[in-house]
């Protein structure tokens, strides 16, 4: 049977989110799972006008390509797809594994020596007009230790809402951070602060990503002094990294330790010289979200929550690091923590503290 919230969803990525207009050339990039979703989005986007290409991901193909490639072949990864993306106007990005872990066992330098070789890609389509979502698999659900029907009416009731109600209300913590200098973030074994001056703030309401609502900047690349914890685990490559402290001196971290895959977290702030210092400063917004589903996508926009990116600062943001690297670790502020602005607490407990 026909799921109709497919054809909401769909509508949302085609006319909120990239705003098509008849005539563009769209890409759908997803995994074969996703085809309820991906189905929806070409019938309508032909509807609509535009000429599209599906590019279809095997999971078992990228995993088993870092596995074997040779150098070659790791340099001409692109080659059958940079002219296909070069041309396109707007890109939907459908997340939709059959198991979020199967590169965990990949030999962490290969898969980062494929990141590198793969990111003129990413460049191209971030230069372009972009939106990324997820559609329900049994492998999120077991992630977010739900059934499949609780993770889909999880996901739809999170995607489908009115996300320019959104937007204006970001307007608020606009107006807060875009005046701010020091940035200081307080909670458990946390005391952190760093600069934003002169930085403008992004609002994300539906635009590059589905779900959405966080508010980000990027931080002066040098000013990040103090140390965090982070009570939720950061996951990357399907390597989970639990109880992550990071001390930073100068905008660096120089040291970095865990309670579970210490090596893997250090290995990866290693990758260059960029990945040590912070490409973003996320504020969560979206209170609907309210449970950690080991799912960046969702988890990043916790209501209370912000979330601090090692690695590359997004350019549109006025970010000046660069890195191969773009880690996003989320930090608990719901219990005991606080956000203050040029020393003036502007969130207590994950509630801000509007005049």
């Amino acid at each position: 049977m026909k799921d109709l919230r497919c054809e909401k969803l769909a509508s949302i990525l085609l006319n909120h989110s990239l705003k098509v207009r008849a005539g563009e050339n769209l890409v759908i990039r997803s995994n074969y799972n996703g085809k309820p979703l991906v189905d929806e989005v070409y019938k309508q986007a032909i509807k609509a006008g535009l000429n599209v290409y599906t590019h279809v991901m095997i999971n078992e193909h990228n995993k088993f390509f870092m596995e074997n490639a040779t150098q070659e072949q790791f340099e001409n990864a692109n080659k059958f797809l940079e002219n296909v993306y070069a041309i396109a106007d707007a890109f939907v990005v459908i997340e939709a594994p059959d198991n979020v872990k199967h590169l965990s066992k990949v030999d962490s330098e290969r898969n980062m020596k494929y990141n590198k070789v793969s990111s003129p890609l990413v460049k191209l389509i971030t230069a372009k007009r972009w939106v990324m979502t997820n559609f329900p698999t049994h492998a999120f659900a077991q992630e977010a230790e739900m059934s499949l029907e609780e993770y889909e009416d999880m996901l739809f009731d999170a995607t489908i809402v009115d996300y320019q109600q959104m937007d204006r209300e970001m307007d608020k913590i606009i107006d807060i951070f875009d005046k701010t200098d020091t940035v200081r973030i307080v909670g458990k074994d946390t005391d952190l602060t760093f600069s934003i001056k002169g930085r403008k703030g992004i609002k994300c309401s539906g635009e590059n990503n589905i779900p959405d609502g966080e508010v980000f900047y990027a931080p002066i690349t040098d000013s990040a002094n103090g140390y965090i914890y982070y009570e939720f685990p950061a996951i990357r490559y399907g390597v989970q990294v639990d109880g992550i402290r990071l001390e930073f001196k100068d905008g660096k971290v120089i040291k970095a330790t865990a309670d579970k895959n210490e090596e893997f977290l250090n290995k990866i702030l290693d990758s260059d010289e960029g990945a040590r210092f912070l490409g973003e400063f996320g504020i969560g917004l979206n209170y609907g979200i309210q449970k950690f589903i080991k799912n960046i996508l969702f988890d990043e926009k916790i209501g209370g929550t912000i979330h601090l990116a090692v690695g590359n600062a997004y350019e549109d943001s006025g970010g000046d690091n660069r890195s191969v690297v773009h880690w996003d670790m989320i930090k608990e502020l719901r219990v005991d923590g606080e956000i203050y602005a040029d020393g003036k607490l502007v969130q207590k407990n994950g509630t801000f503290l509007y005049e």
